[in-house]
């Protein structure tokens, strides 16, 4: 077995804890993405065992919702937003800047899995536009320069 076998007694409680039907699908989903990162399959296959949830909805649930990933993200998980106030502040420009830098475009991970990059739809920080979040940490009032001088503190702290 894997080793995320040994972690699945974090799925038991996940499931104690919200409930086992289907109405518990995306909490469940979301506490297990929390926990190993990502959706491993065995993961799903473990929590359609374990519930009255069959895998199948599961994954229809999981593969609905952008917020669910069933590949694992780098150390460090940026987020740009692109809601209203971040799109007309240059979100566009900003994801850019990043997708350079970094050598990816959004929705993949460095070749080192130091970096993942998400576009995604509202942070819920507007007054900060144009904003990114790195591992839930929101930075704002970027520009081209400022955004890639917070990536490169990042790096920074790898190589220090």
């Amino acid at each position: 077995m894997t080793t995320i076998a040994k972690d699945l007694s974090v799925v038991d409680k996940i499931l104690a804890e919200c409930g086992k039907n289907e109405g518990a699908a995306i909490p469940i989903l979301q506490k297990a993405q929390t926990h190993f990162g990502y959706l491993p399959e065995e993961v799903m296959e473990y929590i359609a065992e374990k519930s009255d949830i069959k895998a199948t909805q599961l994954y229809g649930v999981a593969t609905f919702y952008k917020q669910f990933r069933f590949t694992p993200v780098g150390k460090y998980l940026i987020k740009v937003c692109h809601g209203t106030a971040c799109h007309v502040k240059g979100a566009g420009k900003i994801t850019q800047s990043i997708e350079e830098d970094l050598r990816i475009i959004s929705g993949d991970t460095t070749d080192d899995n130091l970096f993942t990059l998400e576009s995604v739809a509202c942070l819920g920080c507007c007054s900060l536009a144009p904003v990114i979040s790195i591992n839930d940490k929101i930075y704002g009032n970027l520009n081209n320069e400022s955004v890639l001088e917070v990536i490169k503190k990042y790096r920074s702290e790898m190589e220090g």
